[in-house]
């Protein structure tokens, strides 16, 4: 890992609240379901989980393979926590003054608790699928960030969308609509991480400046 200058710690804590904030909303919002169209939805969280995945290739990309794997430890720990204060929570008992909230917080965070599991587990193994697969395409057959980063999402959103939803959702549909949930899940996650590419853009630029940026427009690094 390179050596970091102040402007290098000001930048990696700023992503790091990016990425953390991007996956706790995720994890925490994504129980809204919106409409998708042909009898299909989707969970709102679809929305903000893609920038979790740019962000560590934009992280890795400019700071190296070490910096973008403690990026997935800090959102391992994080989601590990605040799963950990739902059950605390959920488990206390409440006051006669706020009983007028008890069914909707019981309902709500006691489903998120369900995701909270469900998105550790899959977050875990889809982001380490996503920083092994971005360098190893990296070094063997894309020189393009672009590139790179959408074949390293196609495949760890596939381990992240499918093990999110047999984990959160089994039992709750039927096995055969079940997996046609989890297809037009990935395919709005990975075209939603298409569509934020110049999103990746301006973190190379923001984070390494012209030289990220040019690096990664049409020659090889």
């Amino acid at each position: 890992m390179q050596e970091l200058a102040p402007r290098d710690y000001r930048n990696i804590l700023i992503a790091l609240s990016i990425y953390i904030t991007s996956l706790i909303g995720a994890n925490t919002l994504g129980i809204k379901l919106i409409p998708a169209g042909f009898g299909l939805h989707l969970s709102a969280g679809a929305i903000m989980f893609p920038i979790v995945f740019i962000m560590t290739d934009v992280i890795g990309e400019v700071y190296g393979k070490r910096m973008a794997k403690f990026f997935v430890l800090s959102g391992i720990i994080s989601t590990a926590l605040f799963l950990a204060y739902t059950l605390i929570s959920l488990a206390l008992p409440w006051s006669p003054d706020g009983a007028w909230a008890t069914d909707g917080f019981n309902t709500i965070f006691g489903v998120s608790a369900r995701f909270a599991i469900a998105s550790l587990v899959a977050y875990a193994v889809g982001e380490y699928q996503d920083v092994i697969s971005f360098f190893f395409v990296k070094s063997r057959v894309a020189k393009y960030f672009w590139l790179r980063s959408t074949l390293s999402n196609l495949w760890s959103q596939a381990f992240d969308t499918v093990l999110f939803m047999t984990i959160a959702l089994y039992g709750v549909y039927p096995n055969g609509r079940l997996l046609v949930l989890m297809l037009s899940w990935w395919l709005f996650k990975v075209g939603i991480g298409i569509l934020y590419t110049p999103l990746s853009y301006l973190g190379l630029y923001l984070l390494g400046g012209k030289q990220a940026v040019s690096a990664n427009a049409g020659t090889a690094n």
